[in-house]
This record gives C-alpha cells, structure tokens and sequence, in this order.
C-alpha cells in the first residue's frame, strides 16, 4: 500500500540549503536521484557568497521517491583551480549516456554579477564525468539549462535564462546535444527564471520560476507557448510548505505530473536577512494533471508517490 510522502520531501543535512532539483532514474544503481543545488545556508560571508561556491548534492530513493537519502556531492567536476560555483543541473539519458548541462560562475562572488556559462558533461552512471565544454549560446550571462526532444525526432531544444537579455527565456537547437545553436527568445513576458519543459496528458509545458510562484505555458510544437497563469502561488499548509514554490523539476508517470520544488518556509517579507532561518529551503513535492486543457495543482493534496523505472 502507497503511502503520502512526508513533508518536507527533503532538507540537506550538510549546509540545509537544498535548491534548484532534478530528479533522474540512476539506470545502473536502480534507483532515484536527486540532484541539486547545494546551497550553503549555514555559511557565514557578504552577501550572496552563501549562494555560490556550491557543489551539487545527491539524494537516493530505492522506493519510488517516497524516502530519500544523501549521498553526497558530485565530483569530478572541476576543470579549473580553485573554489567554484555550480547550479541548477539539467540531466537527460540518451544512446547510453548522460548528458549534464550544468550553470557554471568562477569563484565565489558575493553579488550577482559576473560571467555564467552553461557547461556540458558527459557520463556512463551519473557518478564518473567527463567535461565536455562550455556552451556558446550567445551570451556571457546564461543559466538554468532544460533540454527536451523536438517533435518527430528534428532533434533537441535547449531553454535557459539569459540574465544580458531581461533575464527571459531564450533558445538553443541542437541535432547531436553537442553543438547548439542560438534559437532567439521563447518567454519574455516578464523576468523568470528555470524554465522546465515537460508532455502531459496531449499538451507540451512549460513550468517558469516568476519569483511569485510557477508560471505555466502551454504549447503545440515546443516553439509557440501560451500563458495558462500561475501554480504554487498561494502558500500550502504542509510543514515547510508555507511560501511559494520556487525552481521546479517535473518527474511524468501516465497521466501525472509531478513536481519537485524547493521552498524558503522561514523566509519573510524582508527576504534574506543574512540568518539561517532565512537561507535554509527545503524540497517538496505535489502532483499536477491536465484538466479541461489546463495544468491543476493542489499542493495541500497528500501525495502518494511510486516512481516507476524509465
């Protein structure tokens, strides 16, 4: 018998500051993992040091997402010396690989300024990786990677946020998954970040971050996008739950979509005010499904998770 998953999903128990998540099915371990930003809310610094720095976090579900344990860090990573950042890592399984394309910044800044590249690598079981290189999308300031199959197998479609463009979402295409070619803009109705593009149930999606909950898109053919509203936008009632949803990855099993995300549950009006309470996020989890065409959430619904093998 399923039962509901706890609330919070999952917090790190290293620097409690779990973001930006990706959930992929570890072919060779025959489990789930998340894979995710970790944020170091404890540390001390200036500024927005606390966000950078950052290695990606794994956490290990044997029985279907309900129950999660850490694992660690990804390793291997580095290409360059020093102390850098990385964020928010895009993971897909194709012809025998995985392909990670990952935000990158040199060092560890305090503000948010600086160069952000999108990174690709390369590997066999998600633990060993090989740097494949920086991409060239058009512009110096690009992060938050989705990549998703084009119709009729014409090959894939990249989209990321360009922070030198309004910090809207813009595109890449690529035949192969390694040499990507700039594709123009796809959102710019307002300022958002981490687009995740998902199909479910006859319909493509898009999930945007808004900073005021998820936007969502509908769309056809992956390259014309209709606003539907916002999900995750009104505070939930499940512990950790209290503030709107930030970041999300969608995991699809028949008819459901379901999506990870991360929340700030102490977080106030004032936003960061440089305390733990205020940094740390925990990841959540709630379940959508299309309805007369439209994408409905009730994220105060328990949700009985049993992630099957894909």
């Amino acid at each position: 018998m399923t039962r509901a998953v706890n609330a919070p999903l999952f917090r790190d128990p290293v620097h409690d500051g779990a973001a930006d998540p990706t959930v992929i099915w570890n072919r060779q371990a025959g489990e789930w993992w998340l894979i995710y930003t970790n944020r170091r809310a404890t540390a001390p610094g200036e500024g927005v040091a606390w966000v950078h720095g950052t290695d990606l976090g794994v956490a290990a579900s044997s029985d279907g997402g309900r129950t999660w344990t850490y694992r660690g860090t990804l390793t291997g990573l580095d290409f360059e010396w020093g102390r850098n950042t990385f964020w928010a890592p895009e993971i897909i399984w194709h012809n025998g690989l995985y392909h990670m394309y990952v935000s990158y910044i040199r060092g560890v800044p305090d503000s948010w300024s600086g160069e952000a590249r999108i990174l690709h690598y390369t590997s066999t079981d998600l633990i060993d990786w090989t740097f494949v290189g920086p991409l060239d999308l058009g512009s110096d300031r690009v992060i938050d990677a989705c990549v998703y199959p084009l119709p009729d197998g014409r090959g894939f479609r990249m989209w990321f946020k360009d922070e030198r463009h309004g910090s809207h979402t813009y595109t890449a295409d690529s035949t192969d998954l390694y040499d990507w070619a700039p594709a123009g803009p796809a959102v710019t109705h307002r300022p958002h970040e981490g687009p995740n593009v998902f199909e479910l149930g006859g319909h493509y999606w898009m999930l945007i971050d808004e900073w005021r909950g998820q936007g969502v898109l509908r769309s056809a053919d992956l390259r014309h996008w209709e606003r539907q509203g916002l999900i995750l936008d009104a505070p939930g009632t499940r512990p950790d739950d209290g503030t709107i949803g930030l970041h999300a990855d969608v995991v699809v099993q028949g008819d459901t979509g379901y999506v990870f995300y991360f929340t700030h549950p102490d977080r106030g009006p004032a936003g960061d005010d440089g305390t733990h309470p205020s940094r740390r996020s925990s990841i959540q989890v709630t379940a959508v499904r299309v309805v007369d065409g439209a994408l409905r959430c009730d994220r105060d619904k328990p949700v009985e998770l049993d992630l099957t093998a894909r």
